[in-house]
């Protein structure tokens, strides 16, 4: 039966940095991995940025401006990363850890979940549509690739930083919804500690969902 590896995922602290490079970097990662390839996992921050999904819908982009688009080989619509924001890359083996994709994309979902709710913030999912959401408001937005049994792309979550850009996009496809942050919803705003806490939790969630 197949079972998570017994060496925890490599967490990388990648800082701010800039779209295009990770995400080839993260393609690389995933196409030279073996059988016995520990997995990562990459926090950081990204420079402004527009990315649009595999089957992403262009006309979701209103008015970029001075802000890059990006296609890219995730599934979803168009979203916004920017500084003030935590991202997290599960590059995890899939098949050696015995976990199916909505596996995974559950556990990122549940991780911002339990997260914030230790902040004193209520979050919660909705049918049909990916991410994390307080009050009908987005916090979090989750997109994966998996490529050769292995995943990367992740999850966005909202922490501190300017959400104007996003009401130059269709966020995630749905014209005219709310963006909030953890700024917004007087939860703690120091990405390190977010990012660190997010991730000791989805590594616990990853941990008991796999055989």
């Amino acid at each position: 039966m197949p079972r998570l590896p017994s060496t925890p995922p490599l967490v990388r602290k990648l800082g701010r940095v800039a779209y295009l490079p990770t995400w080839q970097a993260m393609q690389r990662f995933t196409d030279e991995r073996g059988s016995d390839t520990p997995d990562e996992i990459w926090a950081l921050e990204h420079e402004p940025v527009f990315t649009l999904g595999m089957n992403g819908d262009p006309a979701h982009v209103l008015a970029a401006g001075d802000i890059p688009v990006v296609k890219v080989d995730r599934g979803g619509q168009v979203t916004y990363h920017g500084p003030g924001q935590v991202v997290v890359y599960p590059l995890i083996d899939l098949r050696r850890a015995g976990l199916g994709v909505r596996d995974l994309v559950t556990a990122l979902e549940q991780s911002v979940i339990d997260c914030v709710a230790k902040y004193g913030v209520s979050a919660t999912t909705r049918p049909k549509a990916p991410g994390v959401y307080v009050d009908g408001a987005k916090l979090a937005s989750v997109g994966i690739r998996v490529r050769r049994g292995a995943s990367y792309h992740g999850i966005a979550l909202n922490v501190d930083m300017n959400l104007e850009p996003f009401q130059r996009i269709n966020p995630c496809g749905y014209e005219g919804l709310a963006m909030t942050q953890l700024a917004a919803l007087g939860a703690p705003t120091e990405l390190d500690r977010v990012a660190a806490d997010l991730i000791d939790v989805l590594q616990r969630l990853l941990s008991r969902t796999a055989p």
